[in-house]
């Protein structure tokens, strides 16, 4: 029985079709720069947002027309949930997508319980990924809605907490490899805290590297070799999260010996929330040789938090495209929807219609971003901008042949330094803007 008989798969029909069921732009089979634009973009539908958000929020219940499920939290309607989702993923033509563990499966009375569902389910996602050849980009594990982590899971003042946070993970990553995971993402949306008074933050820190740890080493332990990740988000569900932001991370990762272990998903939505732009927190990770995965999405420009909303920007989407590319392109990671559908958009073909616009504003991102760096412009003109460096006094610091005493000598002889190179910066936004 299918859930969705109305529709059959999408496919590309070129910028002048008027069909809101067809990529104008997302042709898979498109090299841009030597690869198929599958490749470059390696798309990935998330479980939690388009197939167990009911879309409530604070002022009223969930509004989503869902005819698949039967209103339980049984294993049979987990498991008939899996074909739906893979239904709709087949017709939609992504690679990948991506769940928690909480998503696919019911939690049961005792962890014993908990795990055997999520074994179950993990059969039935077995089958179809093998039915339908797609993947599964990450895996992870929801460490923060259970009443028993509402003080963190991995910072959490109780060591029962950590025990079976540590627990849970260890299931997750053994279910993450078994199904055959590119990667698995920790998200620490409870590893903060909300009051200073009564947290110590050196302790809890201690602790999420202590844990962390213990996830290297089991992933050791049982062969599993795919991408950790970590992702950053500053606030929500707490005041404040120890991953705010890619320097964050960074930070925290150095700090702790794990950067050789973790690189960053990052997402657009999470990015704001931190005062940052996208393209700022790719460039952090990205120099840091840490960028691993993008959860794509983003943010209204008037509301303060968490809105999760389709990517619709092409300027957005060849930033982030144009970074991408810059480091190298993604490899175990992906462009991860982790975005949903707004309330009132409750039908299910408006899931379709989302992940399309996403698809092809991404797609649109691509071709620019690859257009901009064959062009060559931008690039000469920040190597112009830099180029004092690249020979005489400037290389000579560069390479560790000069002290203050020696710098000193040679400005108390010039008597001053004079600006060389203007920032172009209207000149530059008026280029970029030549290529939409």
């Amino acid at each position: 029985m299918t859930a969705f008989p109305e529709i059959d798969r999408i496919r590309y029909e070129g910028p002048s079709s008027r069909n809101p069921l067809a990529f104008r732009h997302y042709n898979a089979d498109d090299l841009v720069e030597g690869k198929p634009m599958r490749d470059q973009l390696r798309f990935s539908v998330v479980y939690w947002h388009s197939f167990r958000n009911p879309l409530s929020d604070p002022f009223g219940p969930g509004t989503a027309v869902r005819p698949w499920e039967d209103g339980t939290d049984s294993l049979e309607n987990a498991k008939n949930r899996v074909r739906v989702a893979f239904e709709f993923m087949e017709k939609l033509g992504t690679q990948f997508y991506a769940f928690h563990d909480r998503d696919v499966a019911p939690e049961g009375a005792t962890l014993v319980e908990t795990n055997r569902n999520l074994d179950a389910i993990v059969k039935v996602l077995k089958e179809e990924q093998q039915r339908t050849e797609i993947k599964l980009l990450w895996g992870t594990a929801n460490l923060f809605s259970n009443r028993r982590y509402m003080h963190g899971a991995a910072t959490s003042p109780n060591s029962e907490a950590f025990a079976f946070a540590a627990a849970q993970v260890k299931k997750a990553i053994e279910v993450t490899k078994e199904l055959g995971g590119a990667g698995y993402t920790f998200w620490g949306g409870r590893e903060g805290y909300q009051n200073l008074w009564n947290t110590n933050v050196s302790r809890e820190l201690d602790h999420l590297a202590r844990f962390l740890h213990m996830a290297v080493d089991y992933a050791k332990e049982i062969g599993f070799t795919g991408q950790f990740y970590i992702e950053p988000k500053p606030k929500e569900p707490t005041k404040h999260q120890y991953d705010s932001d890619a320097a964050a991370c960074l930070n925290f990762l150095r700090q702790y010996d794990l950067m050789g272990h973790l690189k960053l998903n990052l997402e657009t939505n999470h990015a704001t929330l931190a005062g940052h732009t996208m393209q700022h927190e790719l460039e952090v990770a990205g120099s840091a040789g840490a960028l691993g995965s993008l959860d794509a999405n983003a943010g209204d420009e008037l509301l303060g938090w968490d809105t999760d909303q389709f990517p619709t920007s092409i300027y957005l989407t060849t930033q982030c495209m144009y970074s991408v590319l810059k480091y190298g392109g993604l490899t175990t990671g992906g462009v991860n929807f982790d975005a949903k559908v707004r309330r009132e958009s409750f039908e299910p073909i408006d899931l379709f219609y989302a992940h399309i616009g996403g698809m092809d504003t991404f797609a649109r991102g691509l071709k620019i971003a690859a257009a901009m760096r064959a062009d060559g412009r931008l690039e000469e003109m920040l190597r112009e901008r830099y180029s004092s460096w690249d020979s005489g006094l400037g290389a000579e610091i560069e390479a560790g042949k000069h002290s203050f005493a020696s710098l000193e000598k040679i400005m108390l002889k010039e008597g001053d330094a004079t600006p060389n190179h203007s920032g172009r910066q209207e000149l530059i936004e008026n280029i970029i803007n030549t290529y939409f």
